[in-house]
């Protein structure tokens, strides 16, 4: 089993990152609905919380605060393409470090934040957009493996 122990200082906080980075790709994948979309990350967390037990790694993931990244874009395309790298950075360091299943767990909460996400507001009477899927897609290949 993999634990936060695992983990330089930095590479923790990379970790931490990837999920809310994915979200926020979500959020900004279309205008409209941020509030909730944004709420939807933290309900995200809370559900994961009462799966507990079934990965140590996952569990110590989303037993912290959502780690946010701080840097300022100057447009959603940028943020998207940096949350993007972001992902395949944490999945890159977690299969080096992390089993097969964690990894896979990982994938998968990444994956259900996102749909959470998109979901979480209706636009134009969709449940999830055009945009709000191709972000999810995009995400999705990100977090594949190399």
């Amino acid at each position: 089993m993999t634990a936060k122990s695992d983990f330089t200082t930095e590479e923790w906080q990379l970790v931490l990152e990837a999920p809310p980075s994915a979200g926020m790709i979500v959020v900004t994948a279309q205008r409209g609905g941020s509030f909730r979309e944004t709420i939807a990350i933290a309900k995200a967390y809370v559900e994961a919380r009462q799966q507990h037990g079934e990965s140590e790694l996952l569990d110590e993931i989303v037993a912290a605060k959502p780690e946010r990244d701080h840097s300022h874009y100057h447009s959603p395309e940028e943020l998207k393409e940096h949350g993007l790298q972001h992902l395949r950075d944490a999945i890159a360091l977690l299969e080096s470090k992390a089993t097969r299943a964690e990894v896979d767990d990982y994938r998968q909460f990444i994956v259900t934040l996102t749909h959470k996400v998109a979901a979480a507001h209706r636009e134009h009477g969709v449940g999830i957009s055009e945009p709000e899927q191709a972000a999810i897609d995009d995400i999705t290949k990100a977090l594949a493996s190399r």
